[in-house]
């Protein structure tokens, strides 16, 4: 099961033990979804603020369309 976060430092942290993470972009959010051995953590954001903290991830990153 997936598991919704909304805090932004935290999802960062989990970051360091993930093997990657997705980014979907639609008109008026971004989901980032971090996908580790056992869990699949998302976090919705504005796009103003998903570049600073895609920038802060420390797995690596693929962009969906």
């Amino acid at each position: 099961m997936p598991s919704e976060m909304t805090d932004v430092e935290s999802f960062v942290a989990i970051s360091a033990k993930a093997k990657h993470c997705q980014v979907k972009r639609n008109k008026g959010i971004v989901k980032l979804k971090l996908h580790t051995s056992s869990q699949l953590y998302t976090l919705k954001i504005e796009p103003l603020r998903a570049d600073e903290i895609i920038k802060k991830l420390k797995c690596e990153i693929k962009e969906n369309e």
